[in-house]
C-alpha cells in the first residue's frame, strides 16, 4: 500500500490543498513541517497523534521539520469561544526547551523555533512585507475567525494567521519546505501560508490536514479539561497511560489503533474482529496500550504498567516496589505517620472512616485491607514492619477506595 492510500485508510487525511498531493506523497523527497505552540511543558496524546505522521512520512522518504512556536506561542492561536490567556516570555522559553527535548527524544527529527526568525521583524516591516498580502475579507472568511466575530476577536489573535503564514514562507525560502501538515483546525492557517508563498515567492506550496483525535462525544484530547494524557512520564506514568487506553470506548479503539500505532492493516483488522466478537477480553485495547507505551517509553515501562495492573487486580500489592506504589497511588488520598498506630485509630486520623465506631465495623466486617491483606483484628498495629519498602502502607476500604499511608 502506498503512503497516500495508507494515510487515507487510517483516516489521517481530511483536507488537501491540491490533487497533486497524492502523487507527491507517494513519490517521496518532500521537506514538510508540522508544528505546535509551547503552551505547556509537555506534549499530550493529541500532539502524539499529529506528530506520529512525521514518522510515517519520514519512513515514506520525506524530510520532516518539527516546529515549536516560541513566537506564535506568545500570541496564541484563536480558540473557537474565547481568547487564550497570555503566558510570559519566560514560560514560553521554558516550555520551548522542554518540548524541543521531548520531540528530539521521541522522534529524533530537526526542531526549529519560529521566534528565531520572527524576533527581529519590526512592526513596519511586518505590515509592509507580509500584511499587505492579506485581504481582510479573506481573513474574515476563515472558519476560526468567523466563529469569533459575534463574541469579538482581538487584533493580536487576528494576526496569528499572518504569523503562521510567515512561518511557512520562511521555511519554504530557507529550508525548501513545500508542505505543511496539521490538524483540521489549522486548515485556514495552512491555506493562508500557501497563498502567501504564491504571492511573495511566485511558487506553489502544499498542505493537508488530519482529523483531530477525539473521544466518542466528539471532544478532542488536550489539556483544557485538566485530564490530559501527557507524554512526559512524570506527569502521566506508564501505568496511568495503560489504564487510559485499556478503558477507552470500544467504538473508538480501532480508530485509535489506526491513528496511534504502526500496526499493519491486517493486524488491525484482526483486532477489530476480536473486539467485535469478544469485547470483554480487551485485546484491541491491550495492544493499543502496548504499542503506544512501548513507542514512547520502552517495553520495560509497558511491562511495569501491566505488572502494577495485575497486582492491583489480584490484591498482591506487596509485589510492587516503592516506585510502582507511587505511580499506582499518586492520586489517592494520602496521610503521613511517624510512629506505630493502632489500625482503628489510623482509619479515623487519616479520615478513612468517620469515627472509631465506623472503623471497628469496617474492620470486623473484613472491609479493610492493608497491603492487600484483609485485617479483622481490632488490635492490629501499623508499624514500620508493615510498610512496603520501609515507606508505604496501602489501605483499601471496601472494593475500590484506596488510601496511601507514608511512614516517615
Amino acid at each position: 500500500m502506498k503512503i497516500y492510500d495508507e494515510l487515507k485508510w487510517r483516516g489521517l487525511i481530511k483536507d488537501v490543498s491540491s490533487p497533486e498531493i497524492e502523487e507527491k506523497l507517494n513519490k517521496g523527497g518532500m521537506t514538510f513541517y508540522i508544528g505546535t505552540d509551547p503552551t505547556g511543558d509537555s506534549m499530550h496524546i493529541g500532539h502524539f497523534s499529529s506528530f506520529l505522521i512525521s514518522k510515517r512520512l519520514k519512513d515514506a522518504g520525506h524530510n520532516p521539520i518539527l516546529l515549536v512556536g516560541g513566537a506564535t506561542g506568545l500570541i496564541g492561536d484563536p480558540k473557537p469561544d474565547a481568547e487564550r490567556a497570555m503566558i510570559t516570555k519566560e514560560e514560553v522559553e521554558h516550555n520551548f526547551k522542554c518540548l524541543k527535548k521531548q520531540a528530539e527524544d521521541i522522534f529524533g527529527f530537526e526542531v526549529v523555533n519560529n521566534y528565531d526568525w520572527s524576533k527581529d521583524i519590526n512592526f513596519i516591516d511586518f505590515l509592509r512585507d507580509y500584511g499587505k498580502f492579506f485581504n481582510v475579507n479573506y481573513m474574515l472568511n476563515k472558519d476560526i475567525v468567523a466563529r469569533r466575530l459575534d463574541t469579538g476577536i482581538t487584533y493580536t489573535e487576528f494576526s496569528y494567521m499572518i504569523m503562521q503564514a510567515l512561518d511557512f514562507d520562511w521555511l519554504y525560502e530557507n529550508k525548501n519546505c513545500i508542505l505543511q501538515v496539521a490538524g483540521q483546525d489549522q486548515w485556514g492557517n495552512i491555506t493562508a501560508g500557501i497563498d502567501l508563498i504564491r504571492k511573495r515567492q511566485g511558487k506553489e506550496a502544499y498542505g493537508f490536514t488530519m482529523p483531530l483525535l477525539t473521544k466518542k462525544d466528539g471532544t478532542k484530547f488536550g489539556k483544557t479539561n485538566g485530564q490530559a494524557i501527557w507524554l512526559d512520564r512524570e506527569k502521566t506514568s506508564p501505568y496511568e497511560m495503560y489504564q487510559f487506553f485499556i478503558n477507552v470506548e470500544d467504538e473508538k479503539v480501532i480508530d485509535y489503533l489506526k491513528f496511534l500505532t504502526f500496526l499493519s492493516k491486517e493486524e488491525i483488522e484482526e483486532l477489530e474482529i476480536k473486539n467485535n466478537e469478544n469485547p470483554h477480553l480487551r485485546e484491541a485495547h491491550k495492544k493499543l496500550a502496548e504499542e503506544v507505551i512501548t513507542f514512547l517509553h520502552g517495553h520495560e515501562a509497558y511491562e511495569e504498567a501491566v505488572r502494577i495492573t495485575e497486582s492491583l487486580f489480584s490484591g498482591n500489592i506487596k509485589e510492587l516496589n516503592v516506585k510502582e506504589i507511587e505511580n499506582a497511588f499518586k492520586d489517592v488520598p494520602n496521610f503521613d505517620i511517624s510512629e506505630d498506630k493502632n489500625l482503628v485509630d489510623l482509619l479515623v486520623e487519616a479520615k478513612i472512616c468517620s469515627s472509631k465506631r465506623e472503623a471497628r465495623e469496617f474492620v470486623s466486617n473484613n472491609s479493610i485491607s492493608v497491603n492487600g491483606d484483609k485485617i479483622n483484628d481490632l488490635e492490629f498495629m501499623v508499624t514500620k514492619s508493615t510498610t512496603i519498602g520501609d515507606k508505604y502502607i496501602v489501605i483499601r476500604r471496601g472494593k475500590k477506595q484506596y488510601y496511601l499511608i507514608k511512614y516517615l
